[in-house]
């Protein structure tokens, strides 16, 4: 049976393995930047459809070192490329290189593993595939530090964090699998509305409705890489399709609630709740995050306020911080927040004690999610 690894962001490895286990997949093991998997086809069709959290769905093929340029060569000839697509297909080869003192250049790497698979196929056939760096029909994925390599297909296509609906977004704004994460962390279920005091472009409240609705995200995609290969199970695949659209919600008993003092974060992020077709479910405001009141009685706050790195001066945002604590304290009292903090000097100027710490990544930055009781 094959071995799938489901990648995604540092620190969301454990809400991931939770994720794949709801899926009815149990042969799992975590492991830097993913989660690996066992299982047939369907189950990997079934991750890419269904989870929130991955962002990509590997086949690894190959380990081996490689001490020089023909040792790279040599080792991809050892499989065989050509029983995923046709020789008149087209390849991509994504390449990444860390503390290797031979192959210092990626696009170096991905040249030599491109001209061993083209060589193969032309060998065969006298015919050889084409590249494609947009929409391969065949991306090999590559990654190499020191001297180890692993080789592996990739099975999803463009990034699953990538739904579909995103029109615009705001600057440093959540990434859709990360935002996912964060609720699952939270322990939301879909149960209770959320808010979002600073939503920039919606991320958190649009992942909240899909959740809520029963929308698996990859409900919303064009396609996905598995599609294009030649071993693809048609029938398998509408079956898991046709199980995933069955318990989707048309309505919800409540609603999400966003606001922003920029009225062009508010603008993009109306749009965004569109193209996904959650708009009714979510009430966007302009409004200062330092007067808010909790729109209802009881729910779920998540923010991602600027951590000075990405938005400015760390002074500057001191104030937000303490603004930030304070409406957690007078206008959500009973609801669960949780905040996103890449800097532990703005944070602590909130002067709340976290009733848990998650470590996590927002892209290259090290990140805690705070989780505060308020009461």
């Amino acid at each position: 049976m094959p071995r799938f690894f489901a990648m995604t962001s540092r620190g969301l490895g454990e809400v991931l393995e939770q994720e794949l286990h709801e899926m009815g997949i149990t042969k799992t093991e975590r492991a830097f930047g993913g989660v690996q998997f066992e299982g047939n086809w369907a189950d990997c069709y079934r991750v890419n459809l269904r989870s929130r959290i991955a962002t990509r769905v590997l086949l690894p093929i190959l380990d081996f070192p490689a001490y020089k340029p023909e040792d790279l060569y040599n080792n991809i000839l050892k499989h065989d490329f050509t029983k995923y697509i046709k020789p008149t297909g087209t390849i991509a080869v994504e390449a990444s290189v860390r503390e290797s003192g031979v192959f210092r250049d990626q696009r170096f790497v991905a040249m030599k593993i491109k001209d061993a698979v083209v060589d193969q196929f032309r060998d065969k056939y006298e015919v050889r595939p084409d590249v494609d760096a947009a929409n391969p029909d065949l991306r090999i994925v590559a990654r190499a530090v020191n001297n180890g390599f692993s080789i592996a297909i990739d099975t999803s296509g463009d990034a699953l964090f990538k739904r579909g609906y995103r029109v615009g977004f705001s600057e440093a704004h959540v990434k859709e699998h990360l935002a996912a994460g964060i609720l699952k962390m939270a322990g939301y279920t879909g149960d209770r509305p959320v808010v979002d005091p600073m939503c920039g472009s919606g991320t958190f409240l649009i992942e909240a409705c899909l959740i809520a609705l029963k929308v698996y995200p990859g409900t919303l995609r064009k396609g996905f890489g598995f599609q294009k290969l030649l071993g693809f199970q048609r029938e398998a695949w509408e079956a898991e399709v046709d199980a995933a659209l069955e318990g989707e919600l048309d309505e919800l008993p409540f609603k999400m609630y966003g606001y922003d003092v920029d009225k062009d974060a508010l603008k993009t992020a109306k749009m965004n709740a569109q193209k996904a077709g959650v708009d009714e479910w979510i009430e966007f405001s302009r409004a200062p995050m330092e007067t808010l009141k909790a729109p209802v009685e009881s729910g779920l706050m998540v923010v991602d306020p600027p951590y000075g790195e990405r938005m400015g001066d760390k002074d500057l945002l001191l104030d937000t911080y303490k603004d930030l604590a304070h409406t957690m304290k007078v206008g959500f009292n009973g609801w669960d927040c949780y905040v996103l903090s890449g800097s532990p000097e703005l944070s602590a100027a909130m002067k709340l004690k976290a009733e848990r710490k998650f470590p996590l990544y927002h892209g290259p930055i090290e990140c805690r999610l705070l989780k505060y009781k308020m009461f």
